[in-house]
């Protein structure tokens, strides 16, 4: 695709994503009680703010056109899912013991080369994706330089094992 303007700039990120939700006791009981973000501010029974180390908020929460509704169907557009970084592989690993503890069932579990990546839906059919990066060094490449991403299975027993004893 050919570009009339330049890229944008590379410093720029994304900051935080709002889940419509239906129930919010429910939905801040997986994302706290079992991922483990902390709540930072609450609006009655129709929003929260959580996030990971304090920020003012990772994750909204919010009820406000969905309370009490149900998942998208099957076939139509919205979001596919949200994905959390994890900033090492023993930190992703942490993330899979709470899920096998709490009862989380995983939709997938893959090794794209350049990332490790858990994937599962929260309590109201919201995809998440919890992953680690791997340093840009250890990124699969082509002959010509290109990234070479692949999919494969990734081995949940040898990621459990990076947890600290």
């Amino acid at each position: 695709m050919k570009q009339s303007k330049p890229s944008i700039d590379p410093r720029v990120r994304i900051g935080h994503v709002h889940l419509k939700v239906a129930d919010l006791k429910r939905s801040l009981d997986f994302y706290c009680g079992v991922l483990g973000f902390e709540l930072q501010q609450r609006f009655g029974s129709q929003a929260a703010f959580i996030s990971a180390g304090g920020y003012h908020h990772h994750i909204g929460l919010n009820t406000w056109e969905s309370a009490g509704g149900s998942p998208p169907a099957a076939g139509t557009t919205g979001l596919y899912h949200v994905a959390i970084l994890y900033p090492t592989r023993a930190l992703l690993a942490d993330a899979l013991q709470r899920l096998i503890v709490a009862g989380v069932e995983l939709d997938g579990a893959a090794d794209h080369g350049v990332s490790e990546a858990l994937y599962l839906r929260d309590p109201d059919g919201n995809g998440v994706e919890l992953y680690r990066d791997r340093p840009p060094s250890e990124w699969p490449r082509q002959p010509d330089g290109q990234l070479a991403m692949f999919t494969r299975a990734l081995d949940l027993d040898a990621l459990l094992k990076e947890i600290p004893a």
